[in-house]
């Protein structure tokens, strides 16, 4: 069975880009590895007295994106292909491309939006990086329309 590492950032491409990955890997026969990479400034805020953090903030956040990849795995699931997930605050390329050696991955699904130039300079692309970087392939699914 081969190992399909799918990161979700949870926007608006996540149902697109779970149904893509849960296609290919009914094709590859693959069992699907979720990962979400939170922040790991997520509970932190700047104010009036500088930078504070907000344990409940966090926890709260953290605790609503594992109910998110609990219904994702749930989908998945019902959909006939093994799933299994993570989260894990961090880097996004790091903790992606560590996920992946542990799990011994066949491959990465990432999505791409179509965006280019200036935009990357300023943002960044995950799926740009990885594909870059990983020394495991990325297949690329298209999510803009």
């Amino acid at each position: 069975m081969k190992n399909i590492i799918l990161p979700i950032d949870f926007g608006d491409s996540t149902e697109k880009l779970l149904n893509a990955a849960v296609k290919f890997a009914k094709e590859m026969d693959g069992n699907i590895c979720l990962i979400h990479v939170a922040p790991s400034d997520m509970g932190f805020a700047i104010g009036d007295m500088g930078f504070q953090y907000f344990p409940e903030v966090e926890q709260n956040e953290i605790s609503g994106e594992l109910s998110q990849l609990n219904d994702l795995e749930n989908k998945v699931k019902g959909e006939g292909v093994s799933c299994e997930h993570l989260l894990k605050q961090g880097i996004a390329k790091e903790v992606i491309l560590e996920y992946a050696e542990d799990k011994n991955a066949d491959y990465i699904v990432m999505g791409s939006h179509g965006r280019s130039g200036i935009y990357d300079v300023f943002v960044g692309s995950l799926t740009k990086e990885l594909t870059k970087n990983s020394p495991i392939p990325v297949l690329v699914i298209p999510c803009h329309e």
